[in-house]
């Protein structure tokens, strides 16, 4: 994305249930915290790993990998 990146402080816990870089009353986004902790989720339950990247200047890469598996025929 083109955002202001994401903030140093925040980094270890962005993956976290519930977290926001922004908690204060008057924050200007919504949300409840939850999107990137179920993509963790899901991605480990699928024995993959999530990740990001923050890219100078601001905005932020968010990468996923998962195992490739043959498919098996019925």
């Amino acid at each position: 994305d083109r955002g202001p990146g994401i903030p140093e402080e925040f980094r270890s816990r962005i993956f976290g249930r519930f977290a926001q870089a922004d908690s204060t009353p008057s924050r200007q986004k919504g949300g409840t915290g939850l999107g990137l902790a179920i993509c963790k989720r899901m991605i480990e339950l699928m024995h993959g790993r999530i990740g990001f990247e923050d890219r100078a200047g601001g905005g932020t890469t968010f990468w996923f990998e998962l195992p490739k598996h043959p498919r098996k025929e019925p």
